[in-house]
């Protein structure tokens, strides 16, 4: 039995310390991700060369994948379904999971044929992430790269957001959320990123369409996604296609949207810890999502979920890279939920 498992795009990160100055340079757009060819991903990192620019960290990356690493981590049972190449960042990317005791399914995964995913992550000196993707053979995940079993033993099914950019995928996405369905598995979505809400907005109405049981998203993807002007009016929008919004709100207030009748909803307002200084908030999200889930699947109660995954996220945006250490995790778990 798994208590969540994910579906998301495999992705070995590259991460660049880069002035505002640099950024500019490469005409990504700031705080978003870009999806980018083989040739282009390419181009991207040959110009750092040229720049003599070495990169400050590299790990297996991924919006779902680090969820589900924050998830193992705390302790909670996770399995990831993705589709790397039969490369060695393919084996590095499944290895990394599997030694945070996330489970995978590494013969339905591997693609013979394929070459692994990479995420060029530019870090400022705000501490934004601005990201360029290369989805390599991610982007043909589809049903046959799927563990259906897995699906069927898990209380949780998880979704990025990115995966309603391809078109391809969507009708993989209907049939697990109709298996998900059909088990009593509950659905959990994360936007992942204001990319998508502006790109692939239908893709992500089409996910939510029949209603799941928790979204995730911060501020931004909330209003882009309700065509609203604040958080309050934008979590209870997101109750129409959920049961719980989760809308964070960087150093400010996240905001818990429960929807308990059709007529009747309750708000809970966590604050965050303050952080001193922001170095990277490349995968912050991500863990709060993780984080939150293993609180909320545990029976905690929403206030105690937003505190801890609020921790979490404030020790990933004082470091670089999108995952801590599983002794940190534990340690966190420890102070939160004792």
């Amino acid at each position: 039995m798994y208590n969540v498992m994910a579906i998301g795009n495999a992705l070995v990160d590259h991460e660049y310390l880069l002035s505002d100055e640099q950024l500019t340079q490469t005409s990504l757009s700031k705080g978003s991700m870009t999806l980018a060819s083989l040739e282009e991903q390419t181009q991207l990192l040959d110009t750092f060369v040229e720049q003599q620019l070495q990169p400050s960290n590299q790990a297996g990356g991924g919006s779902a994948a680090n969820a589900m690493f924050a998830f193992a981590s705390l302790g909670g049972t996770s399995f990831y379904g993705c589709r790397v190449g039969d490369d060695d960042a393919g084996a590095f990317y499944l290895n990394d999971l599997n030694k945070a005791g996330v489970a995978t399914n590494n013969e339905l995964s591997v693609a013979k044929d394929g070459v692994t995913g990479s995420c060029v992550v530019a870090i400022t000196p705000d501490g934004e992430r601005t990201m360029q993707t290369f989805l390599g053979t991610s982007s043909e995940i589809d049903a046959n790269n799927i563990d259906l079993n897995a699906l069927a033993e898990s209380d949780w099914l998880y979704y990025e957001g990115y995966l309603a950019m391809s078109e391809a995928l969507r009708p993989a996405l209907r049939e697990l959320y109709q298996q998900a369905k059909a088990n009593n598995t509950k659905i959990a979505v994360s936007f992942a990123d204001p990319a998508v809400v502006n790109f692939a907005k239908d893709g992500l109405l089409e996910i939510l369409a029949e209603g799941v049981d928790a979204i995730f998203c911060n501020v931004e993807e909330a209003m882009l996604f309700t065509d609203t002007d604040n958080i309050q009016q934008a979590a209870k929008a997101l109750t129409e296609y959920s049961t719980l919004a989760v809308v964070t709100n960087g150093p400010s207030d996240t905001l818990i949207c429960q929807r308990l009748s059709a007529d009747e909803m309750s708000m809970t307002s966590v604050t965050p810890p303050k952080v001193d200084k922001v170095i990277d908030t490349n995968g912050a999200g991500d863990n709060y999502s993780g984080a939150f889930l293993y609180a909320l699947h545990q029976g905690h109660d929403l206030n105690t979920c937003g505190k801890l995954a609020g921790k979490v996220a404030s020790h990933i945006v004082q470091q670089f890279g999108p995952r801590l250490k599983p002794e940190q995790y534990q340690q966190i778990t420890q102070q939160i939920l004792g």
